[in-house]
């Protein structure tokens, strides 16, 4: 097996559970819920088969919708984010993206931080909406996925920063 293969099966099961043992069980001021299970789809590999982040994010949404009863709120926002990453990563990275020459743990800390910025508020405001599926809510969404979006991108900024390795 591959070393990306193994990485990318830890990450998914780690996440997974970190969610649902730990993210899952913060809420503050009702507003306020991390769900930095997005890191797995900002941080699979780029010139990897993109039916297999497709599936992949699915299963991640999957799993983490069977451990909080949500109907699948989480995959789908997870598989709309997998679908728009692509032009996301192209229109942030430019040429660096066609020749597969990114690495989002490594890129520069102001792209870094506007991709990971819009994946996770597309996430959270698509996840949000399915949540209310009520129009009249918009403000409660959108205070939501701010909330939840900029303590999520704290976390995941964390996260990527403690545990990449830049080899010299």
């Amino acid at each position: 097996m591959s070393n990306s293969i193994i990485r990318n099966t830890l990450r998914f099961i780690v996440l997974v559970l970190a969610q649902i043992t730990l993210f899952n069980n913060i809420e503050f001021l009702g507003y306020i819920n991390p769900y930095p299970y997005i890191l797995f789809i900002l941080l699979f590999p780029i010139g990897d088969n993109r039916a297999l982040l497709l599936f992949s994010s699915f299963l991640l949404g999957l799993s983490i919708d069977m451990f909080t009863n949500s109907g699948g709120m989480h995959a789908a926002a997870s598989v709309t984010v997998a679908y728009i990453r692509p032009w996301i990563l192209q229109s942030i990275f430019g040429i660096a993206y066609e020749y597969n020459a990114v690495k989002i743990s490594t890129a520069a800390y102001g792209e870094r931080l506007l991709f990971i910025s819009i994946m996770i508020f597309t996430h959270h405001l698509i996840l949000f909406s399915l949540e209310s599926f009520n129009f009249s809510d918009i403000i409660y969404i959108l205070k939501k996925t701010l909330f939840s979006g900029v303590f999520t991108l704290t976390l995941c900024m964390l996260f990527i920063t403690l545990f990449s390795f830049r080899r010299k």
